[in-house]
């Protein structure tokens, strides 16, 4: 299945696409209210998020799918969201490329710990249709599609869509300023579901549209079949010694980098696809 999450009176509802069909969750069972609080109860019962979730369709308000697709915020309140860097090799070359120190990329390319660092919190989280951020001080920033493995007390429980906006003039001048080229205000997106219908998250493909005054200016395609890491093993290194929240998202890296050239400009869109997930597109604003 597929979840979203909408705004309606005030209040969050957590809704379910399966075979075509949308579904309210939360009119069938008011406390399941968000993605968290179904998460909750397949952990207390010791199911699935599908096997808690199943039973409910049969009273489910039904909607349209493209309303619950054009009304859906950010899928999941992640109160921590972590990235991995490095995890395609077209991705040690670009941070090679952009660094005065390139020999740390390639060393941590071919080493058997990942790089891993804290991207986002929920404040600076924004969802599908909400204008992400590029930083006034940086002269070079670019999306960074990937795919996001969704927690639930450190199991992976689904997948989403993540854009870890980056700020590469300023991650380029010192790998020491990496928090500030990353952590900012609305530098990540997420959304526009989260979805437990992936048999192969190493084999999917996807893609990463920019447009400028309604034109295309950058295309890029790929396949997370590219990482030379596995999801599971960038969980294992994010969960050692290492206490995450309950909801947590950690995103798998990238390797759809535009030219050296290419910077986004407030009112740009990013449109980025993932298989079996969805679109997730947000326009650009300056922060």
């Amino acid at each position: 299945m597929r979840y979203y999450q909408r705004r309606l009176d005030g209040g969050t509802r957590l809704l379910a696409v399966a075979d075509g069909s949308a579904y309210d969750l939360t009119f069938a069972k008011p406390g399941v209210d968000s993605f968290g609080a179904l998460a909750e109860a397949a952990h207390v019962m010791d199911r699935t998020l599908d096997e808690v979730a199943q039973p409910l369709l049969e009273t489910a308000e039904t909607l349209p799918l493209q309303q619950v697709e054009s009304e859906a915020i950010v899928p999941l309140v992640a109160e921590e969201v972590w990235a991995a860097g490095v995890t395609y090799q077209i991705s040690e070359e670009a941070r090679t490329e952009e660094s005065g120190m390139p020999e740390i990329y390639v060393d941590v390319y071919d080493a058997d710990r990942p790089e891993l660092f804290l991207k986002s919190t929920p404040d600076r989280t924004i969802g599908p249709g909400q204008a992400i951020g590029v930083r006034g001080d940086s002269e070079w920033n670019v999306p960074e599609p990937e795919l996001g493995v969704v927690l639930y007390r450190g199991d992976i429980i689904g997948y989403t869509i993540g854009n870890d906006v980056s700020s590469r003039s300023i991650e380029g001048a010192n790998p020491l300023y990496l928090p500030q080229a990353k952590i900012y205000d609305r530098c990540c997106s997420l959304g526009p579901c989260v979805t437990t219908d992936i048999d192969d998250p190493h084999n999917l493909d996807m893609s990463l549209t920019i447009y400028r005054d309604e034109t295309v200016v950058f295309e890029g395609r790929t396949t997370t079949a590219e990482m030379v890491r596995s999801c599971e093993e960038l969980v294992s290194y994010l969960t050692r010694h290492n206490a995450v929240p309950e909801l947590t998202v950690l995103l798998t890296g990238t390797s759809i980098v535009p030219d050296d050239e290419f910077s986004l400009q407030p009112d740009d869109t990013a449109v980025i696809d993932i298989e079996n997930i969805g679109t997730l597109r947000n326009p650009v604003t300056g922060v």
